[in-house]
C-alpha cells in the first residue's frame, strides 16, 4: 500500500466527515433515541400504572360481588321469612275460619235439633191428646186400650 496524497485527501475529508457528525448529526440522532427512552419509560410506567389500577378494580369488583350476593342472600332469606309468615297467617286465618264454619254449623244442627224436638213434642201432645180423647170415648177394655196404644206407638 502507498501512501500517497490521495490517501492524506481520503483521511482529511473523513475526519471532516467524523466531526461534522459528531457536532451536526450525533446531537439530532442522541436526542431521538433519548426520547424514544423517555416515550418507552413513560409507557412502561403507564403499562405498571394501569396493571395496579386493574388489581384493584378487579379487588374491588371481586368485593362489590361478594357483597352483591350477600345482599342476594339476604333478600332471599327475607322473601322466604314473609313467605313463611304469609303462609303461616293463612294456615291460621283457614283453622279460624274451619272453626267458625264448624261452630255455625253446629249451632245450625242444634237449632235444627231443637226445632224437631219442639215439633216432635207438640205432635207428641197432639197424639197423646188424641190417644186419651179416644181412649175416654170409647169404653174401658184393656184390649183396646193396648191396641190404641200400639196404634199410637207406630204413628210416632
Amino acid at each position: 500500500m502507498e501512501f500517497n496524497a490521495t490517501l492524506i485527501g481520503e483521511m482529511i475529508v473523513f475526519a471532516f466527515l467524523i466531526w461534522f457528525s459528531v457536532h451536526f448529526i450525533w446531537p439530532h440522532i442522541n436526542k431521538a433515541i433519548e426520547e424514544r427512552q423517555l416515550k418507552i419509560a413513560e409507557g412502561l410506567g403507564a403499562a405498571e400504572r394501569a396493571h395496579a389500577e386493574l388489581k384493584d378494580a378487579d379487588a374491588k369488583v371481586a368485593g362489590e360481588i361478594r357483597q352483591a350476593r350477600k345482599q342476594a342472600a339476604e333478600i332471599i332469606d327475607k322473601a322466604q321469612q314473609q313467605a313463611n309468615q304469609i303462609i303461616d297467617k293463612a294456615r291460621a286465618d283457614a283453622v279460624a275460619e274451619v272453626d267458625r264454619q264448624k261452630a255455625l254449623a253446629q249451632d245450625e244442627i242444634a237449632s235444627m235439633a231443637q226445632r224437631a224436638r219442639a215439633e216432635l213434642r207438640e205432635r207428641v201432645g197432639a197424639l197423646a191428646m188424641q190417644g186419651a180423647s179416644k181412649i175416654v170415648q170409647r169404653e174401658i177394655d184393656p184390649a183396646a186400650h193396648k191396641a190404641l196404644l200400639d196404634q199410637l206407638a207406630t204413628e210416632i
